[in-house]
């Protein structure tokens, strides 16, 4: 669906369960993040669910989000509220201003930011004499709104704009120009609006390709908007015949329809939707741990003989004697037991790893329950942590372009004794790639498939033969769709009441 036809699917469901009633509401709609490929950790329950080192017991994205959130209904007409949930907005006003949502079509919120950063997400436009780019919040009016542009884009487009920070020296104040542009997170948009995109969404019937509600709403906006964005797929997951179709009747829709901006010009937005980002915000940068107190041990058991940098980053998890934790890296929802040592920068997720064992830096190592035949079982993928799991090649002679911890598909496969087939992707012929390469053993036991996983990558470093043969094997496409949540979170529940009761024998 996209998280386009998603909102447009809650906007259904909110009809069915209320009738009329639901244009009086005003709704938080959150999307809970996808397949989330370039996080893994969480695509099997979702980054809305995403725990956060703080919090006791921990908070998760959903309480983050409704936090910050908590002033906003106040000041609000009906409406929906549309946010993602890989990312946070911190900002500040003034003490008299105060953010209003009560303007008929699209409110969206903008932060001023570099402009390598605006390549990757929403830029608006904005009229320049509609705002000063000084104080805490400013409404503007926006020409148009740009999804994902390039630099010679934003430049020629006017979004460019130019700020002046002072910075105080010899008692004199200097002040530094630089350039920015202003970038997207959450956008507001009013009954009518959502009334008629429901509209439209009764008339599709059903949705055949996925729709952006950044990009396929937004770029529809405002008095420049152009339908050229339409024909444009360069920034599609998957690529469906109806799309450009579907965008141009979204833009007919839409198009003469406001977008106001919020600027929030002491404001910055955090994204932590994949491993590099996670791993920064977490461990390695102070900014977001200064101004949300994040913790180097959060609601975990850590006794003193294990060793952990103040640069890591421990969630909920057990920590056994004499266990080591490399700099920079992030434990979640696991155990890790007295013989283990992890290296640095790597993410360990819902992991069980009672063996002796050095997990070398730059992994990433997440355990997922699956359920088949009724039987629950357990698969832990393993990756490097820069490994691009949304590529994908056309031929199966293409694979030894992908890369696996530094090392070609093919040559892993070679290590495995793994023949290269039609059956060798859970996807058949079309979207070959790390994410649907059917590599991972399926096993009986938490820590058995965390050893088997551990020894394939051992395999691949030291460039020695471990077969795979004899293994059921499950991409990461599959291992999500066997996924057996009910054991997940029982796993966290045990680690959770385990470190409720340690807490109690420690106050008595």
């Amino acid at each position: 669906l996209g998280n386009g036809g998603s909102t447009l699917h809650v906007l259904q469901y909110l009809e069915d369960l209320y009738g009329d009633q639901w244009t009086s509401f005003t709704v938080l709609l959150i999307h809970s993040g996808g397949y989330s490929q370039r996080l893994p950790s969480a695509s099997a329950l979702g980054k809305v669910f995403m725990a956060l080192p703080f919090g006791d017991p921990i908070f998760q994205m959903l309480e983050l989000k409704l936090a910050m959130y908590i002033d906003l209904p106040r000041h609000m007409k009906p409406g929906i509220l549309v946010t993602c949930s890989d990312d946070i907005e911190l900002y500040s006003t003034g003490v008299t201003e105060t953010i209003v949502l009560d303007k008929p079509g699209f409110t969206a919120f903008a932060h001023p930011s570099d402009l390598a950063v605006g390549t990757t997400h929403g830029v608006f436009v904005l009229d320049p004499s509609s705002f000063s780019g000084e104080g805490g919040l400013e409404y503007a009016s926006c020409q148009r709104f740009l999804h994902k542009p390039d630099m010679r884009t934003m430049r020629q487009s006017g979004a460019v704009c130019v700020r002046r920070h002072c910075s105080s020296g010899n008692h004199s104040d200097l002040a530094v120009a630089s350039e920015c542009v202003y970038t997207d997170s959450m956008f507001y948009m009013d009954h009518h609006t959502a009334k008629q995109l429901l509209m439209f969404y009764k008339q599709m019937g059903v949705l055949c390709c996925e729709i952006d509600a950044y990009g396929d709403f937004l770029q529809a906006l405002g008095p420049r908007a152009t339908p050229d964005y339409t024909r444009n797929t360069s920034n599609v997951t998957k690529e469906d015949s109806g799309l450009v179709e579907v965008r141009q009747q979204l833009y007919s829709l839409l198009q003469g329809t406001a977008l106001n901006v919020i600027v929030l010009n002491n404001s910055q937005f955090y994204h932590i939707g994949t491993t590099q980002e996670y791993l920064f915000h977490f461990t390695a940068e102070n900014k977001l741990r200064f101004e949300l107190d994040l913790l180097p041990v959060a609601f975990s058991i850590f006794p003193d003989t294990a060793k952990i940098s103040d640069q890591s980053s421990v969630i909920q998890s057990i920590l056994e004697p004499r266990c080591v934790i490399g700099p920079g890296s992030v434990i979640e929802y696991s155990r890790i037991g007295p013989e283990v040592s992890v290296g640095k920068s790597s993410i360990v997720s819902g992991s069980y790893i009672n063996f002796s064992v050095d997990i070398p830096s730059h992994c990433f190592l997440s355990s997922v329950a699956v359920k088949i035949k009724d039987q629950v079982e357990y698969v832990t993928m393993v990756f490097g942590v820069g490994d691009d799991l949304k590529k994908t090649v056309k031929l199966l002679s293409d694979i030894r372009s992908l890369q696996f911890f530094g090392a070609s598909l093919a040559e892993c496969l070679d290590l495995w004794s793994i023949k290269v087939s039609d059956q060798l992707f859970s996807s058949g012929n079309t979207c070959l790639g790390l994410w649907t390469v059917r590599i991972f053993p399926v096993c009986s036991t938490l820590s058995e498939s965390v050893r088997m996983s551990l020894k394939m990558l051992n395999s691949v470093q030291h460039m020695s033969a471990f077969k795979l043969s004899g293994f059921q094997l499950l991409s990461v496409e599959e291992m999500l769709t066997y996924k057996d949540v009910e054991d997940m979170l029982k796993f966290r529940k045990q680690i959770y009441d385990e470190i409720c009761l340690q807490r109690q024998k420690e106050k008595s």
